[in-house]
């Protein structure tokens, strides 16, 4: 509640925002926005704002970027065109790490420096990532949300480990020597660690590597539709030692860059939809502003319990969907 009162902008933005789809819901036919099951169209557009803005807290909270949890969802559980998903995954992603920008930055959990280093090789490595998904669909036609949906699942386990492994690291890495592409760029500072009442000074290490990384991470999001914040966060923290919110606040602002560049050959082909990506925007930005205020005072560790738990169920899901496509044989109680 103090927090809404600190906010009062995210309050009137709330207000207004519910007071819309109210309108909505008593004046309008939902019939005329299209139906799926028993629900209207309008009450889709409800309920996506409203899964939206829980989304964005989790995601901002645990640096991971909105996608990283919409994308295999919608994937595993729909059945809409794999290329709209993944834009609209894009959309949710740029638009969690957009909204956090402001907030983290002030409270100096985004290092300016990391962002300029990683966001060239993010944007590259997005909008490659972009192009070849529209390449694959093109070619393969429907086996290619298939070949999509299976691989993307076994790609989430791979990033659930990387969450359990990265569960144990210390949120504080010990300074070691920087490497001396670090010393030129000067990649160190020091911040105000809320609870340990302490500041904490950090030096980046492995730029080159981390460099490389970056590449690769904007290309799997690009694909995937899925941002980067996943791998984002655990180049910064394992790799680049970077101390654990420091790296969370700084994936989000490096999301909201190299998100905002893939999603474009998304929309060249028209892949992106604009009723309904704007529930999912303006959850993002609810959620976003919410989130970025908890995460100065809050731990993410329990955050990462729960992502676990979605990436792995997601995974099954999806893996058994791509393997149902390419092989047109049924698994049952899936």
């Amino acid at each position: 509640m103090n927090y809404i009162k600190n906010n009062p902008e995210l309050f009137g933005l709330l207000i207004a925002t519910l007071c819309c789809y109210f309108f909505l819901e008593i004046q309008l036919d939902g019939s005329d926005f299209g139906e799926q099951g028993f629900l209207s169209g309008i009450d889709i557009i409800v309920i996506s704002f409203l899964a939206s803005s829980l989304i964005a807290i989790v995601a901002v909270i645990a640096g991971v970027g909105g996608g990283v949890i919409f994308t295999p969802l919608l994937l595993a559980f729909t059945s809409f065109d794999t290329l709209l998903i993944r834009s609209t995954g894009l959309i949710v992603a740029m638009f969690s790490g957009l909204i956090s920008t402001g907030p983290l930055m002030r409270k100096g959990l985004a290092d300016i420096k990391l962002v300029l280093l990683g966001a060239l090789p993010i944007i590259v490595g997005g909008m490659s990532g972009s192009m070849a998904a529209i390449y694959l669909a093109s070619s393969f036609g429907e086996k290619s949300d298939g070949i999509v949906r299976l691989s993307l699942g076994l790609m989430l386990m791979l990033i659930a480990s990387i969450f359990i492994i990265k569960s144990g690291t210390s949120d504080y890495p010990v300074m070691n020597k920087s490497d001396k592409l670090s010393k030129q760029l000067k990649l160190r500072k020091t911040y105000w660690e809320e609870t340990i009442s302490s500041f904490v000074k950090y030096r980046a290490n492995n730029t080159k590597l981390s460099i490389f990384l970056f590449l690769l991470i904007g290309f799997t999001g690009g694909f995937y539709g899925l941002g980067g914040g996943w791998a984002v966060v655990p180049v910064l923290n394992l790799v680049m030692n970077i101390p654990l919110k420091v790296a969370t606040g700084t994936s989000g602002v490096l999301l909201a860059l190299g998100n905002a560049a893939a999603i474009w050959p998304y929309i060249n082909v028209g892949a992106l939809i604009g009723i309904i990506a704007a529930p999912w925007m303006l959850g993002q930005v609810i959620g976003g502003i919410i989130g970025a205020g908890l995460l100065a005072s809050l731990k993410a560790s329990w955050v990462r319990l729960l992502l676990i738990v979605i990436l792995l169920s997601s995974s099954a899901k999806l893996i058994v969907r791509g393997f149902e496509s390419l092989t047109n044989i049924n698994i049952p109680f899936f």
